[in-house]
């Protein structure tokens, strides 16, 4: 009766090992075809007028062929690609990076434009201010913005002296009450 019972739970044991051997197993040839899928983008020459990854493609990938496509200059298609991965995503790690890499390609573009570069900078700024909202303990999204806003700071000044209202506009009037009755 003993045996059996130690035969039995070593048999479960068992079981469950090569349960989860056989998920792990699984688990590492699909991260290997995505890896080799990812690679097969990095190396292959991406155009100008290519389109982003199909929406049913799975995630990392659509994340790759974004940032294939932005770093040939195909901003618009990059675009897309990573507007559909933040929209689809409610703040995963790859709607994250999608928000990380859309700021730097903004930012990007403003850098290399000469006059009119102030909205890149700023939309690049928002997009990095909207990651941090989302990830605090991004230090690469505070780096980032840090850069931007050495670049293109902000006029304080200007946004104070709009947002203030009149003075009379601040004076609280209240029916039944004389001015000098409240302190």
């Amino acid at each position: 009766m003993k045996r059996r019972t130690v035969h039995l739970v070593f048999g479960v044991m068992s079981l469950c090992c090569a349960g989860i051997a056989l998920e792990r197993g699984l688990r590492l040839q699909r991260t290997e075809g995505l890896n080799a899928e990812i690679a097969h983008i990095a190396a292959a020459a991406v155009a100008k007028d290519a389109s982003p990854a199909p929406v049913s493609a799975p995630r990392e990938l659509q994340l790759a062929q974004a940032l294939a496509l932005s770093k040939a200059g195909a901003h618009d298609a990059a675009l897309k690609g990573y507007a559909a991965l933040i929209q689809a995503g409610e703040r995963d790690p790859i709607a994250q990076q999608a928000l990380f890499n859309l700021g730097n390609m903004y930012l990007r573009q403003g850098m290399a434009q000469e006059a009119g570069a102030l909205p890149l900078f700023e939309l690049g700024k928002q997009r990095l201010r909207d990651l941090l909202r989302a990830s605090p303990q991004d230090w690469d999204a505070r780096y980032n913005l840090e850069r931007a806003l050495r670049l293109a700071p902000e006029d304080h000044e200007a946004f104070s002296a709009e947002q203030q209202p009149a003075h009379e506009q601040r004076r609280v009037r209240v029916p039944g009450f004389v001015a000098g009755d409240l302190p």
